[in-house]
């Protein structure tokens, strides 16, 4: 197996310290990229990803090499400490770089663990965070270690050990889940969208290329008749509204 590990904090403290407990419980290939060596500019809010597609981002050289290391990788781990409670600046502004796969997500097939640690409070909510824009970019299944070290020099490593040891087994497994109802609704926005009278060009690109406007959800993942029909009856609903 094939893991990258996205480091979202400018230290190698408590976050790396779990995080490297964590990878032993994987069998695979890492390759780390601690954001703070990119030195990735500031994302200054040009909607160029999203509206003209994000080659057109002013910091397309540094933020494709990362996705093109994420789409090769068969898992994927992102970590961050808690920062005025919410992920490190480092991270936010990585995850800003990414917004066009709120319109264009692509990662279906992609499992991830996110690592978030804390001196105090608010590891929950920053994991939530996480988890629901990794879900945004269409990633399949989220795992989350959160806690509050407090400023230890040990770990408890029982609960980082259980969740890595799920994640890694998950991967290696190449079973696909079954997505979430709130998965398939945004899918159906976007989907929409795309087909509305004055869709952004981009987006209607994309869905087109891809195939996936044909679709109830991405074809590589199976999901049942229920969710089908509720796929179908959400689309309609909101081709209507977005018309």
């Amino acid at each position: 197996m094939k893991y990258v590990v996205i480091n979202g904090s400018p230290r190698k403290k408590n976050t790396w310290k779990v995080t490297k407990q964590a990878m032993k419980n994987m069998d695979g290939e890492f390759e780390e990229i601690h954001l703070l060596k990119k030195k990735i500019p500031m994302c200054n809010g040009c909607f160029k990803c999203i509206m003209e597609g994000e080659d057109k981002c002013p910091h397309f050289d540094r933020i494709d090499p990362i996705m093109e290391k994420i789409k090769k990788a068969d898992g994927v781990i992102i970590t961050s400490p808690v920062y005025a409670m919410n992920v490190s600046g480092l991270l936010k502004n990585f995850f800003d770089h990414t917004a066009y796969l709120y319109h264009r997500p692509e990662f279906f097939t992609k499992k991830a663990l996110v690592i978030v640690t804390t001196a105090g409070a608010g590891q929950k909510d920053v994991a939530k965070y996480m988890d629901e824009t990794l879900r945004h970019w269409g990633v399949n299944k989220v795992y989350k270690i959160s806690m509050a070290c407090g400023g230890k020099d040990y770990l408890e490593t029982k609960d980082i050990d259980k969740t890595s040891k799920q994640f890694a087994k998950d991967v290696e497994s190449g079973k696909l889940h079954s997505p979430k109802l709130n998965d398939l609704v945004f899918f159906n926005v976007w989907k929409a969208m795309a087909l509305s009278k004055d869709p952004i060009e981009a987006d209607r690109k994309y869905w087109f290329d891809t195939g996936l406007v044909k679709n109830d959800f991405a074809p590589e993942v199976k999901i049942n008749i229920a969710k089908k029909a509720f796929s179908k009856i959400m689309f309609k609903f909101l081709k209507l509204v977005i018309k």
